[in-house]
């Protein structure tokens, strides 16, 4: 009988990894671990390690915020809030404080398996309620280890904070089951489970991985481009240059009769745009498709502002598909004709998308046009800001579909005045008729692509309605990692995406970052992208000097 690995186990070996800075060392840490558990504590574990409570391509969530895990402890514990708070300020770190007062009034043996752990996840998904949800973890708490229960709020929070990325869980795998790591690398893009992969790594089984219709993959990304110049030493000879959309990223599954659309967030969001359904239908193979997901009206493009009364509804009425008609806007073009195409060139691509859209109607195809000479992109932009457009893409013919990466065959020109998407760190009350909302929002970029430490870099009070303000509100306060002031300001989890725009970057040292954003106006939110997926401290660099 196989023996069930504890979560004791999982949690030493999470303290092992955050206590080495070197990469190498968190690779071979992870690896031996991972090759000691049968397949089931396998495929938690891994998923475990990459920060996931359930597979990548499962849209399930288990709604926990701060307040839950607060709540939970305090019941567990006997601690009261009042008790708590002063250990959150202290520490920073919802894992750390449980591990604290759990160690101060009990010691329990390691009883709770990775099973058990996978069980409470789940249970909390299907759980409706607050209340509920605070006494299902608060039972378990209460027979966790200090250990046990660092990490378990840890993982429930979204964040183990022990330096180790999805990356560098596929590099453990490679190593500990001698596969090559561009074949774990490329499993894990196609499966959506970097714990199944971690299985069919073991079993030396990654061959004939295939890409699998309604289980959503990465989207490539782009980089911006500083300039004109940026983009002439980068590009080839020639290129396509396509308009940049304000709308949201969108993949789209067709296969037997069935649709599902998904965001850049995995999420699956057909039912909030019903009306594309009936011509994705219409498509005479199974297909998968990147594009872009629009407000429009016959050819003339809409705000986006008008797009996000759809974003959050779990029904779109009648009504509001006649106020805001959306399109989809088809750039790209992943699985056709039984073939995964995401190794073959952009323009072969295209050569089989142009064949199957068409192009005019709600599910249309982006216009690609080609160029040779990058000084002529100002007249392109200009033209593609009057059609209502964000700005132009710029992608080489040659380049092929990068899940999740972030290169350079495709580069972004975006508007004039600089923007960025940022994540918001902490919130304070507002003044005036906002005295009631949490308003005021400091945000943050990441240190780099590879490193994922939030870099504040400055603070903003403007730009959002006051009906978004009292939504968000409620959130952060179900969010709160730390309060002060009698919660007039608050430490948040950094889940809040939103892109802002400003006057210049000057040089800080009041921000971490060592930069400050001087007039920055928030101006939108990004529920379509995720903390993972906002600008970087060498973005910010880039726009003080471009060379």
């Amino acid at each position: 009988m196989e023996i069930e690995a504890k979560l004791e186990k999982f949690a030493e070996t999470a303290e092992a990894v955050a206590g080495t800075t070197k990469k190498l060392e968190k690779v071979a840490i992870v690896g031996d671990y991972l090759q000691s558990l049968n397949d089931a504590d396998l495929t938690r574990a891994a998923r475990y390690f990459a920060g996931h409570q359930f597979a990548q391509n499962d849209s399930r969530t288990t709604n926990v915020g701060g307040s839950i895990l607060s709540a939970a402890l305090s019941e567990a514990t006997g601690f009261s809030g009042d008790d708590l708070y002063p250990r959150y300020v202290r520490l920073g770190d919802a894992g750390e404080v449980a591990e604290e007062v759990i160690k101060a009034v009990k010691h329990n043996t390691p009883t709770i398996t990775l099973a058990e752990t996978e069980s409470l996840i789940s249970r909390l998904s299907e759980t409706r309620g607050t209340k509920n949800k605070i006494a299902l973890l608060s039972a378990v708490l209460h027979r966790a280890t200090p250990l046990e229960a660092k990490y378990l709020v840890k993982l429930l929070a979204g964040d183990l904070r022990i330096g180790l990325r999805e990356s560098l869980v596929e590099d453990a795998i490679a190593r500990s089951f001698v596969q090559p790591l561009e074949k774990v690398s490329y499993a894990n893009m196609l499966l959506g489970d970097i714990g199944y992969t971690a299985v069919r790594a073991r079993a030396a089984d990654l061959q004939d991985v295939g890409m699998r219709l309604f289980h959503p993959i990465k989207f490539m990304l782009a980089t911006p481009a500083a300039d004109l110049t940026d983009i002439a030493r980068t590009m080839p000879d020639e290129f396509l240059v396509e308009d940049k959309f304000d709308g949201i990223r969108a993949q789209a599954h067709v296969s037997d009769g069935r649709v599902a659309i998904y965001s850049r967030t995995m999420d699956e969001i057909t039912h909030r745009f019903p009306e594309l359904v009936q011509p994705l239908l219409t498509l005479p193979t199974d297909v998968i498709i990147d594009g872009e997901v629009v407000p429009a009206k016959d050819d003339a493009i809409l705000p986006f502002s008008g797009l996000q009364k759809r974003l959050g509804r779990k029904k779109v009425g009648t009504q509001l598909l006649i106020a805001i008609p959306v399109v989809l806007v088809a750039y790209d073009l992943l699985y056709a004709n039984g073939r995964v195409l995401i190794d073959e060139p952009l323009s072969a691509r295209r050569e089989v998308l142009e064949r199957l859209i068409p192009a005019s109607g709600p599910l249309r195809l982006s216009i690609a046009k080609s160029f040779n000479d990058a000084s002529q992109l100002d007249n392109e932009f200009d033209a593609a800001r009057a059609r209502g457009n964000e700005g132009l893409m710029i992608k080489s013919p040659a380049s092929f579909y990068k899940p999740g990466r972030r290169g350079r065959e495709w580069m972004k020109l975006k508007r004039a005045i600089a923007t960025l998407d940022v994540v918001v760190t902490a919130v304070e009350v507002g003044h005036g008729k906002r005295r009631h909302l949490l308003s005021d929002y400091t945000f943050a970029v990441k240190r780099s692509v590879d490193d994922d430490e939030l870099l504040n870099i400055g603070k903003a009070y403007s730009g959002l309605t006051d009906a978004e303000l009292a939504e968000l509100t409620e959130y952060f306060k179900q969010h709160t990692i730390q309060e002060f002031g009698h919660g007039r300001v608050r430490l948040v989890q950094p889940t809040v995406v939103i892109e802002v725009t400003f006057d210049r970057v000057q040089p800080s040292n009041r921000h971490k970052s060592g930069f400050a954003l001087r007039f920055p106006r928030i101006l939108r939110l990004r529920p379509d992208k995720l903390p993972t997926d906002i600008d970087t401290l060498d973005t910010v660099r880039k726009l003080v000097d471009p060379t």
